[in-house]
């Protein structure tokens, strides 16, 4: 996902980290992805984790974090819960915040692997890095990461940033693509993560790619629930969501194509610290990535978010009827 995503934290749940890093917590129900809305709401937002203990004797420990929207999180339950069952140690700090924040703490150790997007996160370390193709962006994305972390093998899904107007602003202005924004966007005020402001794939890349000015910006959360109640109630004209959020079909919100590509190619990929990587660790990622399509995540986060399903028992029924529980 933004790929551009999560709002800067600075709320810290327990003693946490002065970074805005959640704590562990003891139980998973206590996860805010089970009420269906981004873990953080903008300034509001509050951050919380859940652990996921592995039996038998494990092969590593690994704490695995999540940024803060609900697929993330999600991702990250889906992560530990396989890797325990492999008998891996592998507890959770999940909606941590966005990817400054996360990317800090998988550098100072406080956490061990995230899910990412291989076009923003190649984006994030170049900002030339040519994310076009699938291909290209995980080729950009190996070259780009640091030393110390590593890229595993990524899934077919993908979740991309996108734009998003409601049905009657479509209409109304003839807008099938971001491009059809021109003329409109001097006019319109864009809702979306803090960070969208300044990331390049953000406001500056609408500007860049697309020649759009907006009106305004008005910050508010990852796409959660402060970005739907914007768009839906006129606050905003013009939202940030992410292709995978089920919000956009359950509100009938029309999701702009980008014909110039500027949000590129967001597979899901596994990025761990290299001193963390075994071969159990690494199959088992690489067995869960290759189960994962686009429109398995979209029913995933469809039973989080628009269910209200539990999110830890959604992450062990998929892993079950993949046959990697």
């Amino acid at each position: 996902m933004t790929s551009t995503r999560r709002s800067l934290l600075t709320a810290v749940f327990g003693s946490g980290l002065a970074v805005g890093l959640a704590a562990c917590g003891s139980s998973n129900n206590s996860n805010p992805l089970a009420s269906g809305s981004s873990a953080a709401g903008g300034a509001s937002g509050s951050a919380s984790s859940s652990a996921s203990s592995g039996s038998g004797s494990g092969t590593g420990t690994l704490i695995v974090g999540s940024a803060n929207f609900p697929e993330s999180a999600l991702l990250a339950q889906i992560y530990a819960t396989a890797l325990s069952a492999k008998g891996v140690t592998a507890s959770t700090k999940l909606n941590i915040g966005s990817r400054e924040i996360y990317l800090g703490a998988l550098n100072d150790g406080s956490i061990d692997l995230i899910p990412e997007y291989t076009g923003n996160l190649a984006r994030y370390y170049d900002k030339q890095a040519d994310i076009s193709t699938p291909d290209k962006a995980l080729a950009a994305l190996k070259k780009a990461l640091p030393a110390n972390l590593t890229a595993l093998n990524p899934s077919s899904a993908q979740d991309s940033d996108s734009i998003c107007v409601t049905a009657a602003t479509a209409q109304k202005y003839g807008l099938t693509s971001i491009a059809d924004l021109a003329g409109h966007a001097q006019d319109m005020v864009l809702g979306g993560p803090p960070e969208f402001k300044q990331r390049i794939d953000g406001l500056p890349g609408l500007k860049r790619v697309y020649g759009l000015t907006f009106k305004d910006f008005k910050p508010l959360d990852a796409a959660g629930a402060l970005t739907v109640t914007a768009l839906k109630n006129g606050q905003v004209q013009a939202a940030n969501l992410f292709t995978t959020d089920p919000q956009v079909k359950a509100n009938n919100f029309v999701v702009l194509q980008d014909p110039k590509h500027l949000f590129g190619a967001q597979n899901v990929v596994p990025l761990i610290r290299k001193d963390k990587v075994t071969s159990s660790i690494s199959s088992t990622l690489d067995a869960v990535s290759a189960k994962l399509d686009t429109s398995t995540l979209l029913s995933l986060v469809t039973k989080v978010v628009i269910n209200k399903q539990d999110p830890g028992t959604v992450a062990k029924q998929f892993l079950a009827s993949a046959g990697l529980s």
